[in-house]
């Protein structure tokens, strides 16, 4: 549960033991899952790992197959890829089939490819090429250094992502969340970033997540990572004022109760769900949050709410305080499923207008109540379509770069055996220019301007070797998420 505390930080006090201390990341450059790095309080042996990665804890996959049909899943993943390649024109002329399609559930394979692209992170990394690796180098305020270091074994221990202490998934959250603290020194490091940071690191390279966390921090939740925690609060008032509509009965029982929204909504809303649902969940419900802004968020809080708090015969169960935060804290895993909550959130009638109508009531009342705010925020940004609108990028910022580059080593013949070549005669070639061609690949390799087109296609016919790996595949990004 959380609870407010000096400085601009949220404690958490899990009910799981999280064991093991953190050792100095210098120490461990060559360690990952399977290596001899001591693991998060287990060892390394017979490990198995659900499709998420999870190999334990409360968000492993309990083996329910809610998978989309191969045929299915490829026809999306070739519709975001021509998305992806026009996002200009899709965004501009096309947002609603879009949002649609993240309604539907990114392709797994495209997934971090199109959060950074629904948030901007595209945008403003292409806009600061090298900002990233500048921070990088950088040794860091040892104030922030030490608290990063020590929450870096909690977030989400039981991935395999995660669970080497001092691994490679641990050095790269501690470099996003340092690389944080200088990107925004008067703001630095709150202890929510960090399970936003890793959620984003299970699905693209370091310096992509580092942009996706900044756009999440100063475009979608501006201020909920400040001191003293205004703008989670003014949301909790917000969500409240939200419930009454929604749902009177569970408003009735909390405010009679005197349940503060703070006490429930906190963790919910400062880690995106992504400490509370399952993973399946987690994620449908990140590619909509992308998407549409913080308004998903709030639909998924009120949707859980009105479930477990909105009939008389519920409320039977929970006649204090004390009950209905227990309740709270365990939801029953059907509200919580990925097919009935993201139908409730997309259905549950709660849009941007209502949000920030009641926004602007809140602010009066703290205003009356509390004085001016401490922290300035940006305004909030409701989804990618403000955002880009906002802020309009180039076409250069949106083009995509080859995440893997085909290399054909240079073929070198004698001239003596240039010469015996017997060049093909014309009604050879006019009989090859009449063959039938292959049917077009619905998953092209992105096109690069060293390599012609032609060389391509002949380098990857059936009857053409492979070289070595070395020679044929190089990554141009480093990155594992397509």
């Amino acid at each position: 549960m959380a609870k407010l505390q000096s400085g601009n930080g949220v404690q958490w006090k899990d009910n799981k033991s999280q064991r093991g201390t953190v050792e100095n990341l210098a120490e461990h450059e060559s360690s990952s899952l399977g290596s001899n790095t001591e693991l998060n309080g287990f060892a390394n042996t017979d490990i198995q790992t659900d499709r998420y990665g999870f190999i334990g804890g409360a968000q492993q996959s309990a083996g329910e197959n809610d998978d989309i049909p191969p045929d299915v899943l490829r026809q999306r993943e070739a519709k975001w890829l021509d998305m992806l390649n026009s996002w200009d024109k899709w965004m501009a002329k096309k947002h609603k089939k879009v949002k649609v399609r993240c309604q539907k559930g990114i392709p797994p394979s495209l997934r971090g490819r199109a959060w950074l692209y629904l948030s901007g992170g595209k945008v403003k990394k292409e806009q600061n090429q090298s900002k990233f690796q500048e921070l990088d180098s950088q040794p860091g305020d040892a104030k922030w250094l030490d608290v990063i270091e020590k929450d870096l074994h909690r977030q989400f221990p039981f991935h395999e992502m995660f669970v080497a202490r001092g691994g490679h998934g641990q050095q790269d959250l501690f470099r996003v969340l340092k690389a944080y603290t200088l990107h925004r020194p008067e703001e630095g490091y709150c202890q929510a970033q960090a399970p936003i940071a890793a959620v984003l690191l299970m699905h693209m390279p370091a310096e992509d997540a580092f942009w996706g966390l900044v756009q999440i921090c100063e475009k979608y939740l501006p201020g909920y990572y400040s001191a003293g925690l205004e703008a989670i609060q003014l949301d909790g008032e917000i969500l409240f004022a939200l419930l009454k509509r929604v749902s009177p009965v569970a408003h009735r029982h909390l405010k009679k109760h005197k349940i503060d929204p703070i006490l429930y909504m906190t963790e919910w809303f400062m880690c995106a769900f992504s400490r509370t649902l399952p993973w399946a969940s987690v994620l449908r419900v990140w590619d909509m949050f992308f998407c549409e802004g913080v308004k998903i968020i709030f639909r998924v809080g009120l949707v859980l709410l009105k479930c477990m708090l909105g009939s008389q015969e519920k409320l039977k169960a929970c006649q204090g305080q004390y009950e209905t935060m227990e309740l709270l804290r365990s939801i029953e895993p059907r509200y919580m499923h990925e097919t009935f909550l993201v139908q409730e959130v997309i259905e549950l009638p709660v849009s941007e207008r209502d949000i920030e109508k009641e926004h602007l009531s809140q602010l009066r009342r703290w205003k009356e109540t509390h004085g001016e705010l401490h922290c300035k925020s940006p305004p909030r940004m409701h989804g990618a379509k403000a955002i880009m609108a906002a802020e309009p990028p180039s076409r250069q910022d949106l083009k995509q770069n080859p995440t893997i580059i085909v290399e054909v080593p240079q073929a070198t013949e004698s001239q003596a055996e240039k010469g015996k070549k017997v060049k093909k005669s014309k009604t050879e070639k006019k009989k090859d220019t009449n063959n039938t061609s292959p049917p077009l690949n619905p998953y092209p390799l992105p096109s690069d301007p060293t390599l012609p087109s032609d060389n391509l296609s002949q380098h990857l016919q059936k009857d053409a070797p492979l070289q070595s790996s070395s020679q044929s595949l190089s990554s141009a990004e480093h990155d594992t998420y397509l």
